[in-house]
């Protein structure tokens, strides 16, 4: 089986807010997952010690 993969950093909505944006995070994981692509992992996005969000990594069969 062979696998693609995508990787996208959601940012937080100020740099002063830890909130992301839920709503914009579940409309793009729910476009992409209508595509064929399954999520796999989420880390915080850094930055000199500072968290500037989310990155998600996810997969598809090609």
């Amino acid at each position: 089986m062979h696998w693609e993969y995508k990787t996208l950093k959601f940012k937080k909505r100020s740099f002063f807010s830890g909130a992301l944006d839920t709503d914009e995070l579940n409309q793009t994981l729910n476009t992409l997952g209508r595509d064929g692509w399954e999520l796999v992992s989420v880390c915080p996005a850094m930055f000199m010690n500072t968290s500037q969000g989310i990155i998600a990594v996810l997969k598809r069969q090609r």
